[in-house]
């Protein structure tokens, strides 16, 4: 029996090309940094590396499915406030009403649109460095807890769930 191996969309951050000077010149090599989610509260981002494009994004997207979390989620939105570092960048994320859109920029916008958040303020403060924003935004979402509120509607879902079977 084969694993089979779940796919989630993939979106490319950033792709850039890096250059090591040796005594003979310089060497090219490449980096990616690449978002994968579900769009319903699975989200991982991977960074990988190699001699050409393709291959750096494959790595990233392997390293990224296998750091996939779980996003604690309420409706379109997030529970609460949060604000959180990563290197030299901070991101803020606030929940937002119902049809307000995804208020993001850069990467916290493709970390936020792959975990399938639809309403969302935010704000990145400090860095511009996106692979430290992507992982701001990343540290955040895992650091959200649910609600008295929304565990009880959750609990409440379950029950009839088990109700019904």
């Amino acid at each position: 029996m084969e694993k089979e191996k779940k796919e989630f969309p993939e979106k490319i951050i950033s792709l850039d090309r890096v250059t090591r000077v040796v005594k003979g010149g310089r060497r090219f090599r490449f980096r990616a940094t690449v978002v994968v989610g579900d769009g319903m509260g699975k989200v991982g981002v991977g960074i990988g590396k190699g001699k050409d494009a393709p291959t750096s994004i494959i790595k990233a997207v392997n390293k990224a499915q296998k750091d996939i979390i779980e996003v604690n989620l309420s409706g379109s939105t997030i529970p609460h406030d949060i604000q959180v570092s990563f290197g030299g960048a901070t991101v803020l994320l606030k929940p937002a009403s119902e049809g307000t859109g995804v208020i993001a920029g850069g990467a916290v916008r493709s970390v936020v649109e792959a975990v399938g958040i639809r309403d969302l303020l935010t704000k990145a403060l400090g860095s511009n460095n996106k692979i430290n924003n992507a992982y701001a935004t990343i540290t955040a979402l895992s650091k959200l807890r649910l609600m008295e509120k929304d565990k009880k509607v959750s609990s409440e879902k379950s029950a009839k769930k088990v109700v019904k079977k």
